[in-house]
């Protein structure tokens, strides 16, 4: 039976995260197919991807912040969203702002996946900073994108602890891990219509039939993954 979900992904990089929605989708995990990818890099990894899934893709110039080619990237994003039938918006490492009119065309349906336990360490370098700080908790975090970074409501996130030893790139990789994990269960509570927004509260309904933990006691994940 074909989805009736279609999601648009957007990617800066290599695109791990884009990789780890395409295989949800294939195997069923998630109730979804990726229809499009949109990358700001014409050299992103991510695009390399979508072509070997045979998954069409668009680079968009962005231009600086609020600039005329940032306004017409944002309405050229609808535009790509709109041709090819997306109902979800993943960001899954776009490292550019996304624009009131992706978030006014698709309300409540951008989603966001952040290497830090926000509202902790925002911005490009979570990882980084978390190390820097001395925290003994950071990890992962997904959440309904607004026009500020990192700042929309909260799905689930996934705690990892940090080590006396860590370094920004063994602590990164641990986190991306669960990254791999937690962004295809928040695609698919979407996909099953089960996330409703209350102010800045998340509510899944019903609640995580999972268990709190994971297989490997490398993270707290809440709420529970319901897959593995």
């Amino acid at each position: 039976m074909q989805p009736n979900l279609n999601l648009g992904v957007f990617a800066s990089g290599g695109g791990t995260n884009f990789q780890s929605i395409i295989d949800n989708c294939e195997t069923g995990t998630i109730d979804a197919r990726v229809a499009v990818l949109i990358s700001d890099r014409e050299d992103a990894g991510a695009r390399e991807r979508a072509a070997r899934h045979g998954i069409p893709s668009h680079v968009v110039r962005v231009g600086k912040d609020l600039s005329d080619e940032f306004f017409a990237a944002d309405r050229r994003h609808v535009e790509i969203l709109r041709e090819h039938d997306v109902d979800l918006v993943c960001l899954a490492g776009y490292m550019r702002r996304i624009g009131t009119a992706v978030l006014d065309g698709f309300p409540d349906a951008v989603l966001n996946i952040h290497p830090a336990i926000l509202p902790s360490f925002k911005g490009a370098h979570g990882q980084r900073d978390a190390v820097d700080y001395g925290v003994r908790i950071s990890g992962a975090t997904v959440h309904f994108a607004d026009e500020e970074f990192d700042r929309g409501p909260i799905i689930i996130q996934a705690a990892v602890p940090v080590t006396p030893d860590d370094t920004e790139e063994t602590l990164a990789a641990r986190i991306l891990e669960q990254e791999h994990r937690i962004y295809p269960q928040a695609i698919q509570w979407f996909a099953e219509e089960r996330l409703r927004i209350d102010d800045r509260r998340v509510i899944l309904d019903p609640p995580s039939r999972g268990s709190y933990g994971s297989r490997d006691s490398a993270a707290i994940i809440s709420p529970p993954l319901e897959f593995a």
